[in-house]
């Protein structure tokens, strides 16, 4: 596990996150979004990553929601998979060092519609996934910040 003030190491950032996090998701259309996320070792640098939680839709109606993908780590990032057989390739993440924290952008176009995705993993243990989409199905932008679950 990851602790405040230390740096995360590009080839390991997928195993630090292993375990329960805590999520809080905002949506530029009103909705938000407040749960749980946990990374499950699958073996070979594999992570199950399964995402439950409050959806708030900006009519102010609640309902469940839930997310998987499996992340990949790689030696200068990790890879995105859909949870579906077969796998589909999501996207694949290159991550720099900036300043203490690591950050690493991916795209992916589902149609004419495109997915641009930043991640950020800061050194106090905590991380950022944003996404912006746009096209001519879809245009929103969402950020979730995470922080680790206190068990």
């Amino acid at each position: 596990m990851t602790r405040p003030g230390t740096c995360h190491a590009v080839g390991g950032i997928v195993s630090s996150l292993a375990g329960t996090w805590r999520l809080q998701r905002v949506i530029d259309n009103g909705a938000s979004m407040t749960g749980t996320a946990s990374f499950t070792d699958l073996g070979d640098g594999r992570f199950d990553y399964r995402e439950r939680g409050q959806l708030r839709l900006a009519d102010g109606q609640v309902i469940d929601a839930e997310r998987r993908y499996v992340f990949e780590e790689h030696a200068d990032g990790f890879s995105v998979w859909f949870a579906e057989t077969p796998p589909r390739l999501f996207h694949r993440v290159a991550l720099s060092r900036i300043g203490p924290s690591l950050a690493g952008e991916a795209a992916h176009f589902c149609g004419d519609d495109r997915y641009d995705t930043r991640y950020e993993f800061r050194a106090d243990g905590s991380f950022l996934i944003a996404h912006s989409v746009a096209g001519p199905r879809k245009s929103y932008a969402m950020e979730t910040s995470y922080v680790r679950a206190l068990m």
